[in-house]
């Protein structure tokens, strides 16, 4: 089991986190938002991190340690905050420009921790002498992890339940002037039987799922009750070398054994496997959920 963190990052920091909190900046800009994990005390006093903090999000709700899909709350903005703005994630030959942006769920358009998974992508696909390799992102959100693929040189197809994160993700393809990647308006799980089905093949598959949620046609969506099936299908889609697999959960509870136990169920492999964390300027080290990867 590992423990892996953005170490490279300059455009991300972690600051302090603690009481239900964490103190992060992104780019130009700190922000304060709620962290369920984060169940110590500050490192940092109130006054400093309403200091340093350009936005803060509050969440609407009594128990603060444990957050539902019914968010209510907002964002205090200071004047010289930006509604949306770039940061710049460094690749061994080039950088990625991504747009960030304060939503009405508290989300910002990345999750910093993925730049462990971002780097194995650009990596691996740099690595292989495949023409056009095919590369399946599924619940792709905002799309950095399709284009770290496709600066990589991939074909890729981006899936997503979301049209307002298919469009952002768009909009980050074309900020690094890349072009022709595959948008899918879709139910992951639904998009890839018909994919089986089809009898198609990918050299690369991701997968980030929520804990929870809801396809364009209201197809319900739970980690424990899904998971298993998705990857079963999934593994009739990856090919059998120069491939990839990467599976991310963040599910308050699940250990990273039950990704390896549910992918050990339909592939023979030995996978990577171990939990994200975000390193603290401040000795607050906050754990990000639990990664699985492996390449054959």
């Amino acid at each position: 089991m590992k423990l892996l963190h953005p170490a490279s990052w300059q455009d991300y920091q972690l600051i302090d986190s603690g009481e239900g909190e964490k103190l992060e900046r992104f780019g130009k800009y700190t922000l304060i938002r709620p962290e369920p994990q984060a169940i110590w005390k500050k490192v940092l006093s109130d006054d400093e991190w309403q200091k340093l903090a350009h936005a803060r999000f509050d969440r609407e709700q009594k128990d603060k340690f444990r957050f539902s899909d019914d968010v209510k709350g907002g964002w205090q903005r200071g004047k010289d905050m930006p509604e949306s703005w770039n940061v710049s994630y460094p690749l061994p030959d080039r950088s990625i420009t991504l747009r960030l942006a304060l939503t009405s769920f508290g989300h910002v358009g990345i999750f910093p921790e993925q730049g462990e998974n971002w780097n194995f992508i650009y990596n691996t696909v740099k690595s292989w002498n495949t023409a056009n390799p095919r590369i399946l992102n599924l619940f792709a959100y905002t799309g950095a992890a399709s284009v770290m693929a496709k600066a990589a040189g991939a074909d890729v197809t981006h899936v997503d339940a979301s049209r307002p994160g298919i469009n952002w993700a768009n909009q980050n393809m074309q900020l690094n002037d890349l072009a022709d990647i595959r948008w899918v308006y879709e139910d992951a799980l639904k998009f890839v039987k018909r994919e089986v089905k089809r009898g198609n093949k990918y050299n690369g598959i991701i997968m980030d799922p929520p804990p929870y949620g809801r396809g364009p046609d209201g197809e319900k969506w739970t980690l424990q009750e899904k998971l298993d099936e998705l990857v079963q299908q999934a593994s009739e889609l990856l090919e059998k070398k120069n491939a990839f697999f990467i599976l991310s959960t963040y599910a308050v509870g699940l250990s990273s054994l039950v990704s390896v136990n549910v992918v050990k169920s339909h592939f023979n492999v030995t996978p990577e496997f171990g939990e994200f964390f975000l390193k603290s300027k401040n000795n607050r080290d906050l754990p990000m959920g639990t990664f699985l990867r492996f390449n054959v």
